[in-house]
């Protein structure tokens, strides 16, 4: 990679950065390769890495479902995790890349949601209503909502 296809990187990384530590409830570290870490609470709702790699971690099952419906890749070193791969070249995939960070983000919060604390912390946050706006396929709903599929 080029210098300027690093800066392209770069860039659209700092994109990503910037919408993601918005979010309610987000906090960001650095996380080892030149990335940047997003968590919620205790748990990690993916990572980014200035070349222009996004890592986002989901259940086995929307890891596979995802891929299926050509949302995302693979991991590219551990491919038989639940991790996820997605690659930034473009704007195209910077709004990917963000869209794939909210459905990591929105499972994390329905699941935290299921505690005394996290159903105040998350109060504010309409997993259902959030879903519709992602307009994702009913497989994928019933994968995040961990029911059979129809």
């Amino acid at each position: 990679m080029g210098d300027q296809e690093q800066r392209e990187a770069a860039k659209y990384i700092d994109q990503i950065i910037e919408e993601v530590a918005a979010w309610p409830h987000v906090n960001t570290v650095e996380h080892r390769f030149e990335g940047r870490e997003f968590q919620l609470g205790p748990r990690e709702v993916g990572h980014v890495h200035r070349w222009g790699i996004v890592d986002v971690p989901f259940t086995k099952r929307l890891h596979d479902q995802l891929i299926e419906e050509g949302h995302t890749g693979e991991h590219h070193v551990v491919p038989e995790s639940g991790w996820t791969t997605h690659y930034v070249e473009g704007e195209e995939d910077v709004a990917q890349a963000i869209w794939l960070l909210r459905l990591s983000y929105l499972y994390h919060v329905k699941t935290l949601k299921q505690t005394p604390a996290g159903s105040e912390k998350f109060g504010d946050v309409d997993v259902d209503e959030e879903l519709e706006a992602l307009e994702i396929s009913d497989e994928l709903r019933a994968a995040f909502e961990r029911r059979p599929e129809p």
